[in-house]
Order: C-alpha cells, then structure tokens, then sequence
C-alpha cells in the first residue's frame, strides 16, 4: 500500500515527496556503505587506542558481517509482515543509537557489540528500504530509474567512506563511529514524515517461527564458520564440523519452508532462472569486488607505501564513475535489458581484473591501475542495479521484502565466502622470504582467483542470453500474478 502523496503521476513525473521518499531510502543505504568503508582504515588506530590484539581487531569487522549477513532473510520478511515502513524507521533509529555507542565504548567487546547490533539494524533496513522503493515505484522505466539512483548511493558511500575516514582518523577514530549517527538520525527524522505507510501482510497463515530460528542460525553459522576458517584452518575439524552442521541447517530449513502455510522464503521463487541468476550473480559480484579490494588495499599500503588517503583517493574513481552514471544507467536498462547489462558488467569487471595483474612494485598509475579502477566502476555501475532490478521485477508486492532479503543475503555472503577464499589462497602463497616483490607474488594468485569469480559470473549471464531465444525466463510469483505479466517481464529481462 502506498501513500497518493508518494506515488508517481500518471505522466510519470515525481512529487517533492516522492523524492524525499527515495533520498531517505538512499541515506539508508549510504551509511550501510559507508560504514562499512570506514572502519577498514581506522582499525590500527582502534586497536593501539584500546589495547586490542589483531584476532580481536578482526571482530570489529565480523561482527558486522556476522549481523547483517546472518539476519537479512529475517528481516526481509519481517518487513513483508510487520509493515515496511515501520521496520524500517525502528531499524534506523537502532543504527543511530548503535553507532553513538561505537563512538563513546573505551572497550574492545562493547565495540564489538554495538557493531554486530549495527549489522543486525542493517540487516532490516536494506530489505526493507528496497521493497519500499519497489512498492512504491511501478515496475519499469520509474522503477528501474529509482533502483539504478538508489544503488549508487552504496557506491558513492562505499567510496566516499574510504577518504573519509582516511581524514577522520588523522584526528580520532571515533569520528569514524559517530559520523553517522547524526546523519542518521536526519533520515530518521525525514522518514517519519515522507515515508508511506504499508499495510501488514493480511490473509497470511501464522508466522513461520521454526523457518525464522533455522534460517537465522544457518545464516549466522555460515558466515562465522566463513570469517573463521582462515584462521582455524579450512581443513581443521572444528571447520569441517560447522560446515557440516551448516548443510544440516539449512537441509532443515528446505524441509520446513516447504512444509510452512507461511514461509520465510517462498521456495517456488526460486524456480524462475532469471532469479536464480540475480542471486547467483550478486554472490560472484559482490565476492569478486571484495576480494579486489582487500588484496589491492594491501598492495598499495604494505607494499607501495601509500597512505590511506592516498589508497582511498586511489579507488575514487571508481565510485566517481559510478556517481555519475547514476541518473543513466535506469534509461539503458529499459533499452537494453537487465541481462546484458549484467553479462557486459562482468565482461568489464574481468579485463579490470586482469588488467590490474600486470602491477609492479613500481606502477605507473594512470597505466594501470586508473584504466583498472575505471573498468571495474563502469562494471559496478551496471551490475549493481540490473541485479536488483532482475530480483525484483516481477514479483508481488507483499514478497518484495522477501526477495530483497534474499539479494541482500546473496551480497553478504558472498563476500564473507570469497574474501575468506581469496585470504586463505595468498596465505598459502606466502613466502618464506618476504622480500617486496615475493610479497607481490603471492599475491597474484588472489587476483587470479579475483578474476576467475568474475568470469564465473559472466558465464552464469550468459545461460540466460543464450536461453532467450528457446524459452523465456519466468520470474515465478504468487498465483494471483496473470500469465500475460510475467511474460511481459520475461521478455524484458
């Protein structure tokens, strides 16, 4: 359900309102970017201020991760349920308190804590934030423009939070905790008057609460069993064990989902091959990036020598690209398909990859690494909206939450996954003299690795071009939705 004061007019033009809506949306999902960007550069200034060991260090960031990737598919469907609007709001108004906490805490485990609570407010705002703007925007042209705005402001933050907190740190690392608080208490503000309001899901049988404690306990085992097994081993037993409990986890979820009168994941979703595809596709994107950027972060300060500023102005192009294609990339999407847009983002991400193999320990940057830098911003700046446009054309609006959930899921865990794959492959490369270039060496093999998830996702794509012309891929919804829609969809996407 959505406000006529929020909903586009029938030429299509949007009021001061609706505008509002989509930018607090869109500060939403900047400070979850952002966030997430800052810490990275101000952990060895945490960690000499509070006394903290690196394994120590490492949960600032995992339990982050641990959060919001562990309860994304919760809070997807609790946003379905409870009311977007309202799961939104609470959620953001935890964030703001939670980031207050991080900046005020002199102790290593408090930190820690208001990071996972961070996470975990995260993990409801993001699926909840994306199905209002799909709820809210009609499917096609006006949706496609609001995703393709919408997921460049994570870009932007992503970016914008490596310089900032390359000058925030120089004065305290604090300021790194408590920058976005105030900002989001302003959207919190905002939101409570410019939001719309849904209803709750009616007609519903009952909450799945087995679904909802299965799921969250698989989700937040994997990704703790993923950060861990660097460091316990990948062979170890104790790895081996929570992998196993992992696959018995979630073989229990498949059984209870399909057995529920009202599931947290509607399995039949997952039978339409442009679906599978979104998810799959933003696993291998998102795990591809992250991996890139931990390995080059590395290289450009352990190796090179450069400052975070100069490291994080170093990446700026990238999210500028981004940025600037924010307004276009809605308008090529209606041209030309969410498909291959994101076969073409792949194709781009992979010569980036590839192209950034030929560093030396002393590059030439505007050889190298900015035509890198500027491949793999063209790339981000087509996959990232084409996979959340693809999600979620085609499915109805009381599964939006659902479904956003499931991308948002996709995201995190891949990159806990691949940046945990990526780790381990250059720590078995690491040699026993670590001269500068020995050091780069080692590397190549994560970049190789890096390039490789890339490829993985283009020839993923490239399954469902070359399907188009022998049978449409049905975005599979709820049975109310007419045959002749999701064909419409299909043959878009």
């Amino acid at each position: 359900m959505t406000s006529p004061l929020t909903t586009p007019s029938s030429e299509g033009r949007w009021t001061p309102r609706l505008w509002g809506t989509l930018l607090v949306l869109c500060a939403a999902m900047f400070l979850d970017a952002l966030d997430v960007s800052m810490v990275g550069v101000a952990l060895p200034s945490i960690g000499s201020d509070l006394h903290l060991s690196t394994s120590t260090l490492q949960w600032i960031v995992s339990g982050y991760i641990l959060g919001y990737g562990g309860l994304l598919l919760l809070g997807g469907r609790t946003a379905d349920l409870l009311g977007r609007r309202q799961v939104f709001l609470v959620a953001l108004g935890v964030f703001a308190l939670a980031s207050l906490l991080g900046g005020l805490v002199d102790s290593g485990p408090l930190l820690i804590a208001s990071r996972f609570i961070k996470g975990l407010s995260a993990a409801f705002t993001a699926p909840a934030g994306l199905s209002i703007i799909t709820t809210t925007f009609p499917e096609g042209p006006l949706r496609n423009r609001a995703l393709s705005i919408y997921t460049t402001c994570a870009a932007t933050g992503f970016s914008m939070g490596l310089v900032l907190s390359g000058l925030l740190t120089e004065a305290s690392w604090r300021f790194t905790m408590l920058l976005p608080a105030p900002i989001a208490l302003i959207a919190l503000a905002a939101g409570l008057k410019l939001l719309p309001r849904s209803a709750r899901e009616k007609n519903h049988a009952g909450y799945d609460i087995p679904g909802a404690v299965i799921g969250t306990a698989s989700m937040l085992l994997l990704v703790f069993t993923v950060v861990q097994a660097p460091e316990a081993g990948w062979a170890s037993a104790r790895t081996l064990l929570s992998f196993l409990a992992v696959a018995v986890l979630l073989t229990a979820f498949v059984l209870v989902e399909r057995r529920s009168p009202s599931p947290l994941v509607r399995l039949g979703v997952l039978r339409s091959g442009s679906q599978v595809r979104a998810q799959l596709g933003a696993v291998a994107f998102f795990g591809s990036y992250v991996g890139f950027q931990f390995l080059t972060t590395l290289y450009m300060q352990s190796l090179l020598g450069w400052s975070a500023l100069h490291t994080a102005l170093a990446f700026l192009p990238a999210g500028a690209l981004v940025a600037v294609s924010s307004t276009k990339v809605g308008a090529i999407v209606d041209r030309f398909g969410t498909q291959r847009l994101i076969a073409a983002g792949f194709a781009l991400m992979a010569v980036g990859y590839a192209l950034f193999l030929q560093v030396d320990l002393d590059p030439v940057y505007a050889a190298v690494i900015l035509p890198s830098m500027l491949l793999i911003g063209a790339a981000c700046a087509l996959v990232f909206p084409s996979l959340n446009i693809q999600a979620t054309n085609g499915v109805e609006d009381h599964e939006q939450g659902m479904v956003s959930g499931l991308l948002n899921t996709s995201v995190q865990v891949g990159g806990a996954i691949f940046l945990a794959v990526v780790t381990a492959v250059v720590t078995a490369a690491a040699p026993a003299d670590a001269t500068p270039q020995a050091v780069l060496d080692s590397y190549r093999p994560g970049f190789m690795v890096v390039t490789g998830i890339a490829v993985v996702g283009l020839l993923i794509t490239l399954t469902g071009l070359r399907g188009r012309g022998t049978q449409p891929s049905i975005v599979v919804t709820g049975s109310t939705v007419k045959e002749a829609e999701a064909e419409r969809v299909a043959v878009r996407d």
